[in-house]
């Protein structure tokens, strides 16, 4: 049975949740929870040194790290449906979406750089959600624009299927919504939300509906 290491709200574990769904991939979870510290504890740092979750770990008893590169293994071993465009330029485009999300987006907002804000630096929580909300909209902007204007774009970030980019989208939104960020800038990207949301395996990939949620 695969094991999947993670927390409900963890923006990379939702991404791995949605891919297994998206594969129809049975799966247990582990839960860490980010809030309590447990990703320092003695297990999550064996599993993982970067003490961050997720970490996957296969039938062959692999661990894997890093939500983009486990969604990729996933693509590879399970190639159907596939997560990424058969064509180079299309792998590239969704790639590049992908990682304009995860990569430049999520990492300035996420759990550890907000903790360090409060306990180093000593924002205030006026200044902290100012932080986010920046952040939120100077990568959310770049996004629209890419999404409203590159052909490449239909019902879902690329085309008419759902893929890796879709995957990211989807908890950076919940993210910001959460915040209570202005999205009415970004009607593009609530439409592809939208859709997202109405199938079952994001849906229940939803931080809400995960066992450690309560």
């Amino acid at each position: 049975m695969i094991t999947l290491y993670g927390y409900f709200r963890s923006s990379a574990a939702y991404r791995v949740r949605i891919a297994l769904n998206l594969k129809g991939l049975a799966y247990e979870q582990a839960p860490v929870n980010l809030v309590k510290g447990e990703q320092r504890s003695e297990d999550n740092l064996a599993r993982n040194p970067q003490g961050l979750v997720p970490v996957l770990v296969t039938d062959d008893s692999t661990q894997l790290t890093q939500s983009l590169a486990i969604c990729e293994y996933l693509d590879e071993h399970h190639p159907e449906p596939p997560l990424l465009p058969a064509d180079a330029e299309g792998r590239a485009r969704v790639r590049s979406l992908a990682q304009l999300i995860a990569c430049e987006i999520h990492p300035l907002n996420n759990l550890k750089v907000l903790k360090y804000l409060v306990r180093e630096l000593k924002v205030d929580d006026d200044a902290k959600l100012a932080w986010y909300r920046h952040w939120i909209a100077e990568g959310f902007s770049a996004l629209e624009a890419r999404l409203a204007n590159e052909p490449g774009t239909g019902t879902f970030c690329h085309g008419d299927t759902p893929t890796l980019a879709d995957i990211c989208l989807v908890p950076q939104v919940f993210n910001a919504e959460r915040f209570e960020c202005d999205l009415s800038a970004y009607p593009t990207l609530q439409r592809i939300t939208k859709r997202c949301r109405e199938l079952e395996a994001f849906a229940r990939a939803a931080p809400g509906e995960q066992p450690d949620a309560g």
